[in-house]
C-alpha cells in the first residue's frame, strides 16, 4: 500500500513540476485540481499553510512543498519520491530550454512565446492568490493584517520572510485574544445562569 502511494506522489509531482511555470506559487492551481479535488490527500484551506512553511525554509517554493506534502503523506520516504518528481523533468527541461535559448534568443516567435508564458503566469499567481484569500482572509483581523503587509511589501519593500514571521506572530496575538474574550464571554453567561437558578429557587 505505502509503495502505491510513493508511486502515486512522484506520479503527481512529476507532472505538476514541468507545467508550474513561474516558480512555487503557479504551483497552487494544478496541487489544487490534483491534491485536493482528484486525490484528497489534503483539504483546501492546508495549501496555504503549506507555501507559508515551503516559503521561510530555504530552496525553491517548489521543491520545498513537495517535499513538505510527501512528508506529510508518507514520511522520508514520500518526501524523497515528491521531491524526485517535482525535480526529475524540470531539470531536464531547463537544461534543454539553456542549452537551445542561446540559439533563438533573437527570434521573434521565441520571444513572443516568453511573453506569452510570463501573462499567464501572472494569470496562475492572481488565481492562486484568491483561491487561498478565500479559506486565509476570514475576518476583520486577518482582512486588515493582509492589507498592512502587501502595502509594506508595495511601498517599504518588507522582506517576504519577515511578512510571514510577522504573519505567524500576528495571528498567535489573535487568537489568544479571541479566546480570552471567549472565555470572559463563557465566564459571564455561567455567572448569570447562576444567577438566574438562584432567583427560581
Amino acid at each position: 500500500m505505502k509503495w502505491k502511494l510513493l508511486f502515486e506522489l512522484f506520479v503527481v509531482f512529476f507532472k505538476i513540476g514541468p507545467i508550474s511555470f513561474g516558480g512555487g506559487y503557479a504551483m497552487i492551481p494544478l496541487i489544487e485540481r490534483e491534491i485536493i479535488d482528484k486525490k484528497k490527500w489534503i483539504r483546501s484551506e492546508e495549501v496555504s499553510e503549506v507555501f507559508a512553511i515551503a516559503g521561510t525554509a530555504p530552496g525553491a517554493i517548489a521543491v520545498n512543498a513537495a517535499i513538505f506534502i510527501g512528508y506529510r503523506l508518507a514520511g522520508f520516504l514520500g518526501a524523497l519520491a515528491a521531491m524526485i518528481g517535482v525535480l526529475l523533468p524540470t531539470t531536464a527541461i531547463v537544461m534543454l530550454l539553456g542549452s537551445l535559448y542561446f540559439l533563438f534568443k533573437d527570434n521573434a516567435l521565441v520571444e513572443g512565446a516568453f511573453l506569452g508564458i510570463r501573462a499567464a503566469v501572472v494569470g496562475l499567481i492572481t488565481y492562486a492568490g484568491i483561491k487561498v484569500a478565500r479559506t486565509s482572509i476570514i475576518d476583520k483581523p486577518t482582512f486588515i493584517l493582509f492589507f498592512l503587509i502587501l502595502l509594506s511589501l508595495l511601498f517599504l519593500h518588507l522582506n517576504p520572510i519577515l511578512a510571514i514571521f510577522i504573519g505567524a506572530l500576528a495571528g498567535i496575538l489573535t487568537m489568544t485574544a479571541k479566546k480570552k474574550i471567549q472565555q470572559k464571554r463563557e465566564e459571564k453567561t455561567h455567572f448569570q445562569n447562576k444567577q438566574i437558578r438562584e432567583i427560581s429557587k
